[in-house]
C-alpha cells in the first residue's frame, strides 16, 4: 500500500481517486503523525469488506459454509487439465 503526504494527496486528488478505483489498492495518507493517518480505498472494496464482516459475524451463515466445505472435501473429484487440446466432453466419451 502506497503512502503519500496530505499535501500531495490534495494536489493530485483526482489522480489518486482514479488510482484507487482502478487498482483496488488502498493509499495511506499521512502528515507524519501516525495518529492522523487515513486510508483511502474504493467504495467497492469498502462494500466487499463490510459484506465479509457481516458474513463472518453471522454464526448461522458460517456454520453453513463450514458444513459445505466439509462436504466438498469428502467428495472424490477428478482434476482436468483445461489447457490441453482434449475437451472435457471428449474425456468422458
Amino acid at each position: 500500500m502506497e503512502t503519500i503526504m496530505y499535501s500531495d494527496f490534495l494536489k493530485n486528488l483526482w489522480n489518486y481517486v482514479k488510482q484507487v478505483n482502478e487498482s483496488s489498492d488502498g493509499i495511506i495518507v499521512t502528515n507524519g503523525n501516525i495518529e492522523e493517518e487515513i486510508v483511502i480505498i474504493s467504495k467497492n472494496d469498502y462494500d466487499a469488506m463490510q459484506e465479509t464482516l457481516r458474513v463472518l459475524s453471522n454464526s448461522y451463515v458460517m456454520k453453513k459454509i463450514r458444513r459445505g466445505d466439509e462436504q466438498f472435501s469428502k467428495v472424490n473429484l477428478e482434476v482436468l487439465d483445461l489447457t490441453s487440446d482434449v475437451s472435457a466432453k471428449d474425456h468422458y466419451q
